[in-house]
């Protein structure tokens, strides 16, 4: 596709509608505003894929490196049939591919860097006069490229310091966090790219992925990064591998998989294409002899029900009815409750559903009863190493925080699970996540700057722009803080770094980028 057409269609109108002798546009890119509780700022990333792909690449590819007189009637012909005849004049294309690049500038934190809400982490401006609309023709292409995996990146930071915090507290293996958190978003994310740039932004926090093509984007637009583990994953089953060894022979399948065809290494098994606490208390435990005999580790993998009572079990108040009222029912949850032990000698959960002992204890206390544990110098029990437990259904942070929080509460390192982080997670997100706009804030006409903004009387405010020239900069406590309204000297003193000058895109290889944000 022709690049000049990655963009709204508004954008083919803006340039005749500019003031006459407008010579440059200053534009920022900003998240505006969080809509997830606890986070305040975006991890920036993406930038480099942005300018290298597009910006460069296609282009080169698609636009400059064709001959003019097949990009101009390629262009007139879709705009007649679009717009209809005469509404748009092809020449300041035609003036564009004469020039044989972008004549743009581009700053921007670098990548890996966490950004506060409010704060533009990104400014672009024409460097040619000719073309001063040619840097908010860019913005629609700029916002649908950046804003996943800028999003992701942010969430999969905001897991990385949630694990980080309980493994501290509670682990001896710290550096097992880099595994602990697995992307499994692919088949649901919205296409191919998106799930790329999701696993780009997932791998800056962990290493453990099932996104074939992330790490594939990593290398080609991050790299080189020899030497740099990008991405890892291990053999793994699926439900049509088990079913087709048959119910009845699934202690058959198993012993295949771990004696047969993997002697040796990781091999995740999922364990509940029938019956879970069959597999971990039946099948499981008759196999503890070949299992410990490897030189590896057999992880199960549970697939459906609610993640934190498979993985944890339920909180049992003992010898107790139901509650009856809201102020008991307040009361047993705030408790920390949700399941009873009655006095004729049932567990019953919040609904009322009587439930079996090994619901009551959940998949880690199994494994721990049936392969035993050691207590680490923290005093929490981690599995014996020659076992795990990966979850990867309907994981949320939401869920990750209180299956870390309850195994603590039953005294159990956080580091005895891994979860799968899938769609969602990284799909439920749009660029209203965090808001992230471009916005002109500066103009210069006839040789005159001029500081442009918008503030909507309508608006609560989160569209209110900065205004003028911008330097971004950090202050005595090292926060990145936004300083509008500035001299040209003065925003050349911005923390900003050129990543995208006339047609020229400045790397970084990701290896850099992820111990930029992991420090």
């Amino acid at each position: 596709m022709n690049p000049i057409l990655l963009a709204d269609a508004y954008k083919i109108s803006h340039p005749e509608q500019y003031p006459d002798n407008t010579e440059y546009v200053y534009s920022n890119t900003t998240a505006r505003k969080s809509r997830i509780d606890g986070v305040d700022h975006v991890v920036v990333f993406g930038i480099q894929y942005l300018t290298k792909e597009y910006l460069v690449d296609r282009f080169e590819r698609d636009f400059f490196r064709r001959p003019k007189d097949d990009v101009l009637q390629e262009l007139d012909d879709f705009f007649v049939s679009f717009f209809g005849p005469g509404a748009v004049d092809v020449s300041r294309y035609g003036d564009l591919h004469d020039v044989g690049y972008l004549p743009l500038e581009i700053k921007c934190l670098p990548e890996g860097t966490r950004c506060p809400i409010g704060v533009p982490f990104m400014t672009i401006v024409n460097t040619n006069p000719k073309f001063y609309w040619l840097t908010n023709a860019i913005e629609t292409l700029v916002q649908n490229v950046i804003w996943n995996p800028i999003t992701a990146a942010t969430i999969a930071d905001r897991y990385r310091q949630l694990l980080d915090k309980y493994a501290d507290m509670t682990s001896d293996s710290p550096g097992f966090v880099d595994f602990q958190g697995h992307n499994f978003s692919m088949r649901g994310m919205s296409s191919p790219e998106s799930s790329m740039t999701t696993d780009g932004g997932h791998l800056l926090s962990f290493n453990g992925s099932d996104t074939l093509p992330g790490t594939w984007f990593v290398n080609e637009y991050y790299g080189p990064n020899d030497g740099v583990l990008i991405g890892t994953s291990v053999p793994a089953t699926e439900h049509s591998v088990m079913s087709a060894g048959g119910c009845e022979d699934e202690r058959e399948t198993f012993r295949m998989l771990i004696q047969d065809v993997y002697p040796s290494g990781i091999v995740s098994i999922v364990s509940d294409t029938w019956d879970l606490w069959k597999v971990l208390t039946e099948i499981a435990p008759s196999l503890r002899k070949e299992i410990e005999a490897r030189d590896g580790r057999t992880v199960f993998r549970p697939d459906s029900g609610d993640p934190v009572k498979i993985v944890c079990g339920y909180n049992v108040k003992m010898h107790a009815s139901l509650p009856e009222s809201r102020e008991q029912w307040e009361a047993f949850y705030e408790d920390g409750y949700d399941a009873v032990f009655t006095p004729d000698g049932q567990y019953l959960d919040e609904h009322g559903k009587v439930l079996s002992m090994n619901e009551v204890k959940g998949c880690v206390q199994i494994l721990d009863e049936q392969f035993g544990s050691t207590i680490n110098s923290k005093g929490y029990k981690e599995l014996n190493p020659k076992v795990g437990l990966i979850y990867g259904d309907s994981i949320t942070y939401e869920r990750a925080e209180q299956i870390c929080k309850e195994l603590a509460d039953k005294g159990y390192a956080s580091t005895n699970v891994i979860y799968g982080i899938g769609s969602f997670t990284f799909q439920y997100n749009t660029r209203d996540t965090f808001s992230i706009a471009c916005k002109a804030t500066w103009v210069q006409i006839d040789g005159e700057g001029r500081e442009i903004f918008k503030d909507p009387v309508t608006d609560d405010g989160t569209k209110k722009s900065a205004k003028g020239l911008l330097q971004v900069y950090r202050d005595t406590d090292g926060t990145i803080c936004l300083r509008d309204c500035v001299s040209k000297s003065e925003e050349e003193e911005t923390i900003l770094e050129t990543v995208f000058l006339d047609g020229q895109a400045f790397m970084e290889t990701f290896g850099t980028i992820r111990k930029r944000l992991r420090r």
